[in-house]
């Protein structure tokens, strides 16, 4: 048995029983990853070795949540000592010194974290993990194509058995969205249900950290982990953190979906509407009672989006200039030549194409005279979509939407048509806005063999319903233990 395909529950319940060793899990994902990745290319620095915690393979069950578990973490996440780049020239060597607080917790559940870090979208900007500057992630169902982003090159490592569970980062679907095209789980928390200290910011106001997984119940068990207040966070919410696999009941008999028809609109693929269709008629198979409802400020969220993230990511990445860490042009300071011209050339060179148009369009969304005409408005509206949310949660317990309006799309299809990129995360972003937990899973696949997603969003801090109707669609169905054949 190839123990690199098991997911984390079945991994622990062998644990439990003797019959294998994380020595065990590690060598046959080193195997695999040896095998695999040179097509994939989901792991950047692959030279550093996995790693292995020396007491692994003695942890058990009983003691750890997460028993010598290997987990694979995106390039943005610090880990200490270890490089953390975001992807990005302009980080090129840096080695955090210290764990972000979801790392101390794995750690400390008994999880063995890998060295090598999980390609991404340069600062998580992008939506296909082409903006890399170590080069794109292949999708493992058709390796033509884009596995979504900015987490692809955790979904492409989970879904190619390169992975048994990963962390991502989730701001305006980044979890999500890579996790529909590769026909995995993937799970954005609530803003601050999960600590974002270690974080490398992109938004400050839409990041967050959360897991994909083989299935739902992986999902559960990582939540079970990393979530929780920190007092690193600012934004982290004190609040109990329940036993997410006690809401895996199979039982979504009552349970009252809203169907959004802003979401179901002339111009998403055919094929997805009719997947996403029949994945709501299983779920009234299975008890639950769907209506169609309205979210009538869907229509901003796109333009209030990209403007609030590249405020923030403007603000934000004004700190990367060659002075304290990381890249510095050469020929500059030393030569005579001004500071402002050392950071001219240093960000100039060090930003790929991507960053930099975020990076201009925030600046510009903050700049005198277009403060209020933009950032204020967008915030203003920002508010408007988050009470559309609250209107259908007094009287739902969930929302189905598709995750994306397409499946995954060729490699270089949109990449110089920055806005068609944009309009691929138009199913996702209402979520980082308003600031509620979504997940997506496979719900089918297309003609060609591409995996379709369906996202299930609930009320702040309801985690427990979306894993709840989610676990149940998928014990009803098969699309999660479909493995593409690479």
């Amino acid at each position: 048995m190839e123990l690199n395909r098991l997911t984390a529950h079945e991994f622990l319940g062998k644990l439990g029983k003797k019959e294998i060793t994380s020595r065990d899990v590690i060598a046959d994902l080193e195997r695999c990853i040896k095998k695999t990745d040179p097509k994939v290319k989901a792991y950047v620095r692959l030279s550093d070795p996995l790693g292995l915690s020396p007491d692994a393979q003695h942890l058990t069950p009983d003691t750890y949540h997460l028993s010598g578990i290997p987990v694979t973490i995106k390039d943005n996440i610090c880990t200490d000592g270890q490089n953390t780049e975001c992807c990005s020239k302009i980080l090129a060597g840096f080695k955090p010194p210290y764990d972000a607080t979801v790392i101390k917790k794995l750690k400390s559940a008994g999880a063995v974290v890998l060295a090598a870090k999980a390609n991404m979208d340069e600062f998580a900007f992008g939506s296909s993990t082409e903006n890399s500057c170590f080069g794109p992630t292949r999708n493992p169902w058709d390796l033509e194509r884009v596995p979504g982003g900015s987490s692809g090159g955790s979904a492409a490592a989970i879904a190619a058995d390169e992975a048994i569970m990963a962390l991502g980062s989730d701001t305006g679907g980044s979890i999500r969205q890579p996790a529909a095209f590769c026909g995995v789980v993937g799970l954005k928390p609530t803003y601050g249900r999960v600590s974002r200290y270690g974080l490398i910011a992109f938004a400050s106001s839409l990041d967050q950290i959360g897991p994909i997984t083989k299935d739902v119940r992986d999902s559960a068990l990582l939540m079970n982990v990393i979530s929780g207040h920190d007092t690193n966070d600012s934004t982290s919410v004190d609040l109990p953190v329940p036993d997410y696999t006690r809401s895996l009941t199979n039982d979504i008999k009552g349970m009252k979906i809203a169907l959004p028809k802003e979401y179901f609109i002339d111009g998403m693929d055919p094929e997805v509407r009719s997947i996403v269709e029949e994945a709501v008629e299983k779920l009234k198979s299975l008890g639950a009672s769907c209506k169609q409802v309205s979210l009538p400020h869907t229509e901003y969220a796109v333009p209030v989006y990209y403007i609030i993230a590249t405020a923030e990511a403007s603000s934000n990445l004004a700190r990367f200039d060659g002075v304290q860490y990381g890249y510095r042009a050469k020929n500059t300071a030393a030569h005579g030549q001004s500071m402002i011209e050392m950071y001219k050339r240093t960000r100039g060179q060090g930003f790929g194409e991507e960053a930099k148009r975020r990076i201009l369009l925030g600046t510009f969304a903050l700049s005198h005279g277009y403060y209020d005409a933009y950032y204020l408005r967008a915030l203003k509206v920002r508010t408007l979509i988050k009470q559309d949310f609250d209107a259908v949660f007094a009287d739902f317990d969930c929302i189905i939407t598709p995750t994306s309006p397409t499946p995954a799309f060729k490699i270089g299809e949109k990449a110089q048509d920055p806005l068609s990129m944009y309009l691929s995360d138009i199913y996702t972003i209402s979520v980082n806005l308003a600031g509620i937990p979504a997940i997506s899973l496979p719900c089918g696949f297309t003609k060609a063999g591409l995996p379709v997603g369906l996202q299930i969003l609930a009320r702040p801090f309801n985690e427990e319903a979306i894993l709840r109707a989610a676990h149940a669609y998928e014990q009803g169905t098969a699309w999660h233990l479909q493995k593409p054949k690479l």
